[in-house]
């Protein structure tokens, strides 16, 4: 199942009207995008983007009806503003992102992102080219795994479990999701015995931030899409970590005081009770919300 994450919160303060064009820089399950689509009809154009052709062609199938109103990008969204303008498009009248990966990327064992499905250790958002995580896994030095583990994925054992990683590879590649999660487990998991969260957590988070540069990424994008945000027009960014949080905060913070945007959410949004207990992966989410006024 697919749980757009903090959807009513995202449509209230986007607040679509038909007629206009809206970006959807993260498609992923295209739960946010279906509810947009139903606002900006007849004469609106949902912008669509995602990384994950899989996901295009997933939603492609569900909007299937609703060609005219929908404009399918697959790129990254880091270049946001390069491609609508490509496309011949000038002012967009808003745009969301939510910056976490979707449900469909988590349960399918072949993307290598989950340490609870065994897959092969992938973790690339757009399953083509590029650094995978059994490149990082494999292949860099004691010292680049522990700044990777601490920066991106805040972990504290980060030495211990960058030492167990280099030892274990020593027998032989480490291939599989399954394979590095019970290195962690051994190295680090005697600490996580009373934690809610899972002794591998942090590393795979940190390694797919790599493999990915997720962090660059949405500074760059959320700052495109403001470039592209007509006045009075709002973006609305959802982050699942503390690194990403800061990086969109930032920004907003940066442009208001360039009299550039009006922060809406002075506190970040968290998802309510009943929306965690339906989506438990819905816990970690925070929406911040600005509005261009020049």
């Amino acid at each position: 199942m697919h749980f757009p994450v903090l959807r009513d919160e995202v449509l209230n303060f986007l607040d679509p009207s038909p007629g206009d064009i809206v970006l959807d820089a993260t498609l992923g399950g295209g739960g946010h995008s279906s509810e947009i689509l139903k606002r900006i009809t007849p004469e609106g154009k949902l912008i669509a983007v995602d990384r994950d052709i899989e996901a295009i062609e997933r939603v492609r199938a569900r909007f299937a009806g609703q060609e005219d109103n929908v404009l399918f990008i697959n790129g990254n969204f880091r270049d946001i503003a390069g491609l609508i303008k490509d496309r011949g498009i000038s002012k967009i009248d808003g745009a969301v992102f939510d910056l976490g990966f979707s449900s469909y990327q988590i349960d399918d064992p072949s993307r290598g992102f989950s340490f609870l499905n065994d897959g092969p250790l992938d973790m690339r958002f757009d399953n083509i080219g590029g650094t995978t995580a059994l490149d990082v896994v494999n292949t860099l030095g004691k010292e680049d795994l522990e700044a990777i583990i601490k920066e991106y994925g805040e972990e504290r054992h980060y030495r211990i479990i960058a030492a167990a990683i280099v030892r274990a590879r020593k027998s032989g590649k480490i291939r599989t999701t399954k394979e590095l999660s019970e290195i962690i487990n051994k190295a680090a998991g005697r600490w996580y015995s009373k934690q809610r969260i899972h002794v591998a957590c942090r590393t795979f988070q940190a390694i797919r931030i790599y493999v990915n540069d997720e962090i660059t990424a949405a500074e760059k994008g959320v700052e495109g899409a403001l470039s592209m945000l007509a006045i009075g027009k709002r973006i609305c960014v959802i982050s699942f970590h503390s690194l990403e949080d800061r990086v969109v905060k930032n920004i907003f913070r940066r442009e208001a005081k360039l009299g550039a945007v009006k922060i809406i959410t002075k506190k970040p949004i968290v998802p309510q009770y009943a929306e965690t207990t339906k989506n438990p992966r819905s816990r970690s989410a925070k929406l911040r919300v600005a509005e261009r006024i020049r």
